[in-house]
């Protein structure tokens, strides 16, 4: 065996295990950093996407916000809360979790002094309704039915 070609050949794989070894550290790497390891809407203490839309109808959130899957839901005031699930921030300022939603809805004043949004005494039950419709909807895919039986517009 030449000496010569069996380095060639040893350097070879040795580039080709160096090349696997990066695509999949990048691919571990790129995963962790994109993809939720659970889905949030199971992190909202499991609240009830029925009950959600109720609250939101009952509190008038549609008033200064667009709600997908709540005809009624079509205000200007506040920011459109379609495809909430992947917006980074709640109110340009709290990183878009479960918890945080969950305390914004209940006390946006005390987490982000100035805002426009009034407290509008939402109970935690309630919040936690709320929050769970919110990131249901973001999960549907518009003209897909949910269970509230609308589609999305």
């Amino acid at each position: 065996m030449n000496w010569h070609m069996f380095n060639n050949f040893t350097a070879a794989l040795i580039a080709l295990g160096l090349l696997m070894f990066g695509v999949v550290l990048g691919d571990y790497y790129w995963r962790d950093s994109y993809e939720p390891a659970v889905d949030p809407i199971w992190q909202t203490g499991h609240g009830d996407v029925q009950r959600g839309r109720a609250a939101i109808i009952a509190h008038g959130c549609g008033a200064c916000h667009t709600i997908p899957g709540i005809r009624e839901a079509r205000g200007r005031v506040g920011p459109q809360l379609i495809r909430f699930r992947d917006q980074t921030y709640i109110a340009g300022r709290l990183p878009n979790t479960p918890d945080q939603l969950l305390a914004w809805i209940q006390n946006p004043r005390d987490l982000v002094p100035g805002t426009a949004m009034p407290n509008l005494g939402v109970s935690e039950a309630e919040a936690r309704d709320i929050v769970t419709y919110l990131y249901y909807v973001s999960g549907a895919q518009p003209g897909s039915a949910r269970s509230d039986g609308e589609a999305d517009e």
